[in-house]
């Protein structure tokens, strides 16, 4: 470009009229596409004429991709240098940077979604004077058919007004364009009702664009598909296995309860939520409670992802074989009757196992319409397996039922019919 000054060393103010850009820069009606001009500040020197810092950086920047046949609407990812009041600036390589309107990041609670560092997508939008305006998204009031097309051909979103329900779908109005939106491509997880997103101004990708943009058909799910895949990438380099992280119980099911993490559900197994037994989550956990917990397993492909509070806890079976050695009597408490035996807490997170074998019952009994969990029961301590926490436990059996036992066994013949459990005990000890 060149600019014709009079007096060397005074500063004009230029206007970048459409001859001096690249004809395939215009639109149909002769105009700038991205900007009707550009004012810029030159000065003269004794050599010829030179722009200001910044206006020459946008003049660099603007010749670089018009004079280049690049398309001034093609995505672009930029790093984010810095956020500031209300704007993002981005990094151009040059020596003035863009910049990208904060509210784009901006979700519904008002919380700003990225950071400094972060890479974007973006795309050329304006220049005013030595600012380089870009956005995320296409504006649907200065969408015409050539810059859908674009749009379409780029990938680049597009903001359209949900007009009204027709068979199929929806018509959406991209500017002055009329696009079909099928009730598929409408919503993503979270779908509301068909009639609440008429009125609506949405973001949507162009799926197909035909008959020289008669024929248009639009996708809303797309567009929150792909930020949900960008916000599922941002979570996987942030949360691993083995961190420790804070989160929020949002749902309590009979297997578990549900933590948001990040803005990320996570399952929290009723295993997993206490050394303790746990048989009723909601014993334990409040919808809305705020938990600690360590992440044990991820699964991304499948968007998955397992806490545990239980291992945060102190380990109880540390030291255990010097606290219940063999030979122990203990008063213990029945947490837990299945079918071959009995589950006996010895102390908090610690149970002991009395095998169905030893007690005072006859075969094939029904155990659990003799015991009930709540029950206290004196143990005795067999053997204890610290690697696989295990202990082994026998019932106590007191001096009087044992005389009784003896005194049953020397008068009982071997093919009576009558049976006393207390005796078969002290049988099988023998």
């Amino acid at each position: 470009m060149k600019f014709a000054c009079e007096t060397t060393g005074a500063k004009y103010n230029y206007t970048i009229t459409d001859t001096d850009i690249k004809s395939d820069a215009l639109n149909e009606n002769g105009e700038v596409s991205l900007s009707a001009a550009y004012n810029i500040s030159v000065y003269a020197t004794a050599d010829g004429y030179k722009a200001s810092d910044k206006a020459e950086a946008t003049l660099y920047w603007i010749n670089a991709n018009l004079d280049n046949g690049t398309n001034i609407n093609q995505v672009r990812t930029r790093g984010v240098v810095a956020i500031s009041g209300d704007t993002v600036f981005i990094d151009l390589g040059l020596k003035s940077e863009g910049f990208v309107d904060k509210a784009e990041f901006t979700d519904e609670n008002g919380n700003i979604t990225i950071k400094e560092g972060d890479k974007i997508k973006v795309y050329f939008a304006s220049a005013n004077r030595d600012e380089l305006h870009f956005t995320t998204k296409l504006s649907g009031q200065n969408a015409g058919k050539d810059i859908l097309e674009s749009a379409y051909k780029n990938a680049i979103p597009v903001e359209g007004h949900v007009t009204k329900e027709i068979k199929g779908g929806y018509e959406v109005m991209v500017g002055t364009v009329c696009a079909f939106c099928p009730y598929s491509q409408m919503g993503y997880k979270q779908k509301k009702e068909p009639a609440e997103y008429v009125g609506e101004h949405l973001t949507f990708k162009i799926q197909e664009y035909k008959n020289d943009g008669r024929n248009i058909v639009v996708s809303n799910r797309a567009v929150l598909e792909e930020q949900a895949a960008d916000e599922l990438s941002k979570l996987e380099q942030k949360l691993t296995v083995g961190m420790t992280v804070t989160g929020t119980v949002k749902s309590i099911e009979s297997y578990g309860a549900f933590i948001d993490v990040d803005g990320f559900q996570a399952l929290l197994p009723i295993s997993e939520i206490s050394r303790i037994r746990v048989t009723n989550v909601a014993d334990v956990l409040k919808v809305g409670q705020t938990i600690t917990a360590k992440i044990i397993r991820t699964d991304w492909a499948h968007e998955r992802m397992s806490l545990s509070t239980k291992e945060l806890e102190s380990d109880p079976w540390e030291g255990a074989d010097k606290k219940f050695p063999a030979g122990t009597t203990l008063d213990g408490t029945i947490s837990r009757v299945a079918d071959f035996g009995l589950f006996v807490q010895l102390a908090s997170g610690i149970d002991g196992l009395v095998h169905i074998s030893r007690l005072n019952v006859e075969r094939n009994t029904n155990l659990k319409k003799v015991y009930k969990p709540g029950d206290k029961l004196p143990v005795v301590v067999d053997k204890i397996d610290l690697a696989e926490h295990r202990i082994s436990l026998s019932p106590v059996v007191s001096n009087e039922e044992e005389e009784n036992a003896h005194e049953y066994l020397s008068k009982q013949n071997d093919d009576g019919e009558t049976y006393n459990p207390f005796a078969a005990l002290l049988k099988n000890r023998k």
